[in-house]
């Protein structure tokens, strides 16, 4: 007798599963680049205004 109530996936579905897991992860580490490259921008920019206020002051 089987423990779990489901019965066992084909491999379809194993594979339309694994597609999905991959595609949520894909989103989330796009969004997390975008993310650091904008902190990244920002730093940057915030660097060169001091160092040009800093350079005529």
């Amino acid at each position: 007798m089987n423990p779990s109530p489901r019965t066992p996936r084909t491999w379809r579905e194993r594979l339309t599963t694994v597609w999905k897991w991959i595609a949520r992860r894909r989103r989330t580490a796009l969004a997390q680049v975008l993310r650091g490259a904008c902190y990244g921008a920002g730093t940057g920019a915030v660097g060169l205004i001091f160092m040009w206020a800093q350079h005529w002051l």
